[in-house]
């Protein structure tokens, strides 16, 4: 009986990690780290980022999309446009098949450049969000 209790509680345990998994999987292209930096000063103004996210989320899904959007207004005001995208309600949306976007994913677009920052924001919105904070402002002034 203790050992069919164990092996059950094993696949629970399974089961739930599989789903965890798979509610915050993404498949975006990341853009190459190899370029070079240019020492210019950018425009926020032609920085789009972009959430994409399910129907149903987990309390970390929602709060990178919360504070992607704080970081976003405190420094940038509107001159930097956020998008939050249900890909299942628009699953047609064109930026959607362009970056191949199958899970959650935070992209920071600027022209040709995009940044995935989804593994660091999963990792960081509810444990250290002003962690995050500074990760998106970097990026952003970094395009």
């Amino acid at each position: 009986m203790k050992k069919k209790l164990s092996t059950l509680t094993f696949f629970m345990l399974l089961a739930i990690v599989s789903v965890t998994a798979q509610c915050c999987n993404s498949s975006a292209k990341e853009s190459d780290n190899n370029e070079s930096e240019s020492v210019s000063t950018t425009e926020a103004s032609n920085v789009e980022v972009y959430y994409f996210h399910a129907t149903r989320r987990c309390a970390t899904c929602q709060a990178v999309e919360e504070v992607t959007k704080e970081a976003l207004t405190e420094k940038y005001g509107e001159d930097v446009t956020f998008q939050s995208i249900n890909r299942e309600k628009q699953s047609d949306h064109p930026l959607i098949k362009k970056h191949n976007v199958s899970g959650q994913t935070l992209l920071i677009i600027k022209g040709d450049k995009v940044e995935n920052l989804t593994n660091y924001a999963f990792m960081n919105a509810r444990t250290n969000p002003e962690k995050l904070k500074s990760k998106i402002i970097e990026t952003v002034e970094s395009l």
